[in-house]
């Protein structure tokens, strides 16, 4: 299993593989598979092997492997593991540290030949690991260190966060910053002020932007992040624990209880190929169980999957007539989006609230979409409203010409995607839905209003797995007919789920307490 791909073929070398598409290719040459070979305790014979057949082949500096992003991942995992791969004293171990230094060398030479972006920090992370650790090295150290401050400032705003919005990316940005700071600890060189400042920006962003099982919001690109990465960088980081912030990014947070709620508060990037249409759009998560998600990118299962994870349908979100409240232009851009994005924050006795609008569909249609939800204090209950209007009088005519050529009835819908690991089922009332989580909880959706209510099928676009996992949506669905159309709902934790729960599983049977 590799980079979601099944391949069996025991009697064959890595490096002959079939290889199913270029990130395939990558991820085999920046030597990823190290880190799971690791990890098993068993792998170090095949981790020699594998590496010195790379050697034999590509050592020479052919092949795709000497991609500046992709010696920089080489490199560290390299240096990471050099205590199983080339401790020795035999004659393949002084071949393999050999290698490692050139290849080294190559990368303090290349790194500037990428792009701004987290692909330069994977590589300055590479070279200075090399400067701290590999002889004849250290005078690279200066230079990179001056490069890596410029490419914070280019890259990193001085509030913390990214222009591409991506909660991922800006981890991985995160945890190569931490990683610098802690190779440069312990090879007992200075840490500089503006490591220091970056990582005290970046670190309260990361936080308010996790989901309470420490999984990060699927959104622009962006997925749930690799298990763990979140909570070592921050530990690698130094920086003094703090509060999540209400907003960050674009992203507003609710928090009470064990629930978390993240919505896409913000217009889209213009200037990302990943950007998503997913204004107010939002995910849930109760304890370490995610319930109301995005389906995610869609990135490794091709671009059909990548193009439709961007769509306005695969989020929990409104979308009228089938149409995105964002349109891709040239160059996957999105070129038509919402100008206008208001939220207010609400808070009272018994709940904290948010109220946001947008008008993605202000131009095509005359309607702005306002959406309201409010999470209780106990975190046991969420109340949300979906309206669509024609707020502005000259926003009428555009409906009523809408309208009479749809035939006096627009169609839309409210999609709230469900976790694969979610059990849904028709209430007794057949009204509402029940929701089991694989920690116990229960939660009921219901709705009021004339929108008719199904369950219908949905997909969770997840790295790392085969395909895409089936998975299932709730939709409201009904129909403007008028300058004004609202739809309420609730999303509660039924009465017989305590407030607490122990997250743990003896068979198939949860625990709660």
């Amino acid at each position: 299993m590799f980079l979601g791909y099944s391949v069996e073929a025991p009697d064959t070398s890595i490096w002959d593989l079939p290889i199913p598409e270029p990130a395939f290719h990558e991820a085999l040459h920046a030597f990823g598979w190290l880190d799971d070979l690791a990890a098993t305790g068993a792998g170090d014979r095949k981790a020699r092997a594998w590496l010195d057949d790379w050697i034999a082949r590509y050592g020479d500096g052919t092949g795709p492997g000497w991609r500046p992003d992709l010696l920089g991942r080489r490199v560290l995992r390299l240096i990471d593991h050099s205590g199983i791969l080339m401790m020795g004293d035999r004659p393949r171990d002084h071949a393999a540290r050999a290698s490692l230094q050139v290849q080294a060398r190559q990368l303090a030479r290349s790194w500037r030949r990428l792009r701004p972006g987290p692909r330069r920090f994977e590589a300055l992370a590479g070279v200075l690991l090399a400067a701290g650790t590999l002889a004849g090295l250290s005078g690279h150290r200066a230079k990179a260190l001056q490069a890596l401050e410029a490419e914070i400032a280019l890259t990193v705003g001085s509030d913390g966060t990214l222009p591409s919005r991506n909660p991922e990316a800006l981890a991985r940005i995160f945890a190569d910053l931490a990683r610098i700071r802690a190779d440069l600890e312990e090879t007992d060189a200075p840490v500089p002020q503006f490591l220091t400042d970056a990582l005290g920006r970046i670190a309260p962003v990361i936080r308010t932007l996790r989901h309470a099982d420490g999984g990060l919001p699927r959104f622009h690109g962006g997925g749930r992040g690799a298990p763990g990465l979140v909570d070592q960088a921050l530990a690698r980081s130094g920086t003094r624990a703090g509060p999540p912030t209400d907003r960050v990014m674009g992203y507003v947070r609710l928090a009470h209880g064990r629930t978390t709620l993240l919505m896409d508060a913000a217009p889209p990037p213009t200037q990302s190929a990943e950007a998503h249409a997913s204004t107010l759009a939002f995910e849930l998560t109760s304890g370490r169980r995610p319930l109301i998600v995005n389906c995610g990118s869609g990135r490794t299962f091709g671009d059909r999957w990548r193009r439709a994870g961007r769509a306005t349908p695969s989020h929990s979100a409104l979308t009228i007539a089938g149409m995105s409240s964002s349109r891709l232009g040239a160059n996957d851009l999105i070129s038509d989006a919402p100008r206008d994005v208001r939220i207010e924050r609400r808070r009272n006795d018994r709940s904290t609230g948010i109220i946001a609008g947008h008008d993605g569909y202000v131009r095509s249609h005359g309607l702005t979409h306002v959406r309201q939800v409010h999470l209780g204090h106990d975190g046991r209950g969420l109340q949300g409203e979906d309206v669509i209007a024609a707020i502005e009088t000259e926003d009428e005519p555009i409906l009523d010409a809408v309208l009479d050529a749809a035939g006096g009835w627009l169609p839309f819908t409210i999609r709230f995607h469900l976790h694969p690991e979610v059990d849904a089922a028709f209430g007794a009332d057949g009204q509402s839905f029940d929701l089991a989580l694989g920690s116990g909880e229960r939660w009921v959706f219901r709705h009021t209003g004339r929108a008719a209510l199904s369950l219908e099928a949905s997909v969770y676009l997840d790295v790392g797995e085969l395909e895409p996992t089936p998975a299932r949506q709730i939709v409201l669905s009904s129909t403007v007919a008028d300058y004004a159309t609202r739809v309420t709902w609730t999303l509660a934790k039924a009465d017989q789920t305590p407030d607490a729960v122990r997250d743990l599983v003896h068979g198939d049977r949860p625990v709660l307490a």
